[in-house]
């Protein structure tokens, strides 16, 4: 499986979520700046910078950043857990599309 960062295709398609590992620290006001992503197989990219962060829809609890990597920018998912497990505070994922 390819897992790259491209943007998706145009045209008609579904995303699917790919879970990822993400670097990433936390300044004194408590904001979370994800710094690198790492796939399933060992391969990290770099975060360059972070351009934006906003919540993800209306209907879901998390966030999507806009980061750039190899001067590209991606969209980068955060997802909040369940508030009935506070030791688990979220999880990171990108979109990968698949044409229909």
């Amino acid at each position: 499986m390819n897992q790259t960062l491209h943007s998706p295709a145009p045209g008609p398609h579904t995303t699917e979520r790919i879970y990822v590992s993400v670097s990433s620290v936390f300044d004194a006001t408590g904001y979370m700046q994800p710094t690198a992503i790492t796939w399933a197989d060992g391969r990290t990219f770099p975060i360059e910078s972070v351009r934006d962060c906003r919540p993800a829809s209306a209907l879901s609890r998390g966030d999507c950043y806009t980061v750039v990597i190899h001067g590209q920018e991606k969209h980068l998912f955060f997802e909040r857990t369940d508030p009935l497990f506070p030791s688990r505070v979220g999880r990171w994922f990108v979109e990968r599309s698949a044409s229909v």
